[in-house]
């Protein structure tokens, strides 16, 4: 169990489980973009840890860059999306992997992908590190997952509670 400010979160999931996923995503999208050089968008901060990983198990030429929105405040989705930086990329008639940490209630893919769809990009797909099912209230299922998981908060590899423990290696859960 570690502690960060008032709350306490037990080991979820081990990183060499995540890893070996994150792998399997990547042999994926080596598959169903073989002919393509997609662009792509990594969402931060939370899927800074994430994006890394992913690119480097991929064998296909890729480009990446970053956007920055916020949705968070403590341990829940604020329910507005709030963009902190923006994308300097053409992705008109690009083939776009939009790259998230968490879809949770959907609110900011939701967002990203409408303002996305306006800029004319060949294919848009979503790939997420981790998708919350019972939460997801809006925007489609992400395209590709790496794990279904309950509703609860999480934290590490990259995900944070009010900015601390993006370091941890593994997933950590609030107990």
């Amino acid at each position: 169990m570690i502690e960060i400010f008032d709350k306490s979160f037990i080991p979820y999931i081990k990183e060499e489980d995540i890893i070996t996923r994150v792998k399997e995503l990547g042999e994926q999208l080596d598959t169903d973009y073989a002919d393509k050089n997609p662009l792509m968008i990594s969402v931060l901060n939370g899927a800074f840890i994430f994006s890394a990983d992913l690119i480097r198990s991929m064998k296909i030429p890729t480009e990446i860059t970053f956007i920055r929105v916020a949705s968070y405040e403590e341990l829940q989705s604020t329910g507005k999306v709030k963009e902190v930086l923006g994308l300097k990329e053409n992705v008109f008639n690009r083939d776009i992997i939009l790259v998230e940490d968490i879809v949770d209630t959907g609110e900011t893919l939701e967002h990203l992908l409408k303002m996305f769809e306006t800029l004319g990009p060949k294919s848009i797909s979503v790939v997420s590190l981790l998708h919350k099912p019972a939460a997801q209230i809006k925007s489609k299922k992400p395209d590709y997952v790496g794990f279904e998981i309950p509703p609860k908060f999480v934290l590490g590899y990259g995900l944070d509670y009010n900015g601390l423990g993006r370091e941890l290696r593994d997933l950590y859960q609030l107990a």
